[in-house]
């Protein structure tokens, strides 16, 4: 199948990257967000941060503007109808995700390859909402999606093999390098083992062992991590997301394991969620754990 149109749903931190991504690429895109005031926020955000690309030498002034031109936003789904590709980039919610496609299932073309930007959730359960979960797959990009090459493709138990096929030459198309995996493992790949990582850095921080910031600062330099994985956490508000999805990896893994630290439930209810404006880790160890 040739995907020439690509649809995104969900054009907050990721999402806006994403479209920015294959924009860049050349392919056409159609930007879906909830309101007026997101989609120009998001739009915004995609010119300012090419503009960037040109100051840097990254790309020319005519590519930027044909990216850009590549991109058309809007606030009806109704508008992603043709679309050969759509890629869900809302919260991670299981609720949230399965109403965006369902409402998807409805409005796009039974040919249209229905994709789930999930770092953990169920690529087969969310495809249950629709009537054809063969076309229905996960793909999972990293921050910053600009620069970071892995993309996890999530095989769920229906998922074609066309279309898993489609997905990869599409990943390729993009610059990235796919790896395939199957929807049975909670937390995927690389996010299964990192936030496993993560969550021994939260117990050290707990035990008052060091700073979040000295701690992130070992991994940075002892192990060459681009950034701390806590102020990584911090930035992105994954703790929020960590919080939330704490009954679902109870359901997939069993009692025993993946145990939400109780440092981050203090930080949830005192509202240190992270994210954009928000505080988290480094700034509650500051204000209520610090002698």
């Amino acid at each position: 199948m040739e995907i020439k149109q690509v649809g995104v749903v969900g054009c907050g931190f990721m999402g806006s990257r994403i479209a920015q991504l294959f924009a860049k690429n050349g392919f056409t895109v159609v930007a879906s967000d909830l309101n007026d005031s997101l989609l120009k926020k998001s739009l915004n955000a995609i010119n300012n941060r090419l503009k960037k690309d040109i100051e840097k030498g990254k790309i020319t002034a005519n590519k930027k503007e044909k990216a850009v031109g590549q991109v058309r936003g809007t606030v009806n789904l109704k508008d992603l109808a043709e679309c050969d590709l759509v890629i869900e980039a809302v919260f991670e919610n299981m609720d949230i995700k399965k109403q965006v496609f369902s409402d998807l299932d409805k409005v796009c073309s039974p040919e249209t390859i229905l994709a789930s930007n999930t770092s953990q959730l169920n690529i087969t359960e969310i495809a249950g909402v629709t009537k054809n979960p063969s076309r229905v797959i996960g793909t999972h990009f990293f921050a910053p999606v600009q620069t970071s090459t892995l993309v996890e493709v999530v095989e769920g138990t229906l998922t074609s093999s066309e279309v898993l096929k489609t997905i990869l030459a599409i990943v390729r198309k993009l610059g990235k390098e796919p790896l395939v995996c199957k929807d049975f493992s909670f937390g995927l790949l690389a996010n299964r083992a990192f936030t496993a990582m993560v969550l021994e850095e939260v117990q050290m921080v707990w035990e008052r062992v060091a700073s979040p910031e000295d701690i992130d600062k070992a991994l940075c330099l002892g192990y060459r991590e681009p950034i701390g994985p806590l102020k990584l956490f911090d930035v992105l508000g994954i703790w929020q997301i960590l919080a939330i999805s704490e009954a679902d990896k109870m359901k997939e893994v069993g009692s025993e394991k993946g145990r939400l630290h109780p440092l981050i439930k203090m930080m949830m209810r005192a509202g240190y969620t992270g994210g954009e404006g928000k505080k988290g880790i480094y700034d509650f160890y500051k204000d209520h754990m610090k002698d």
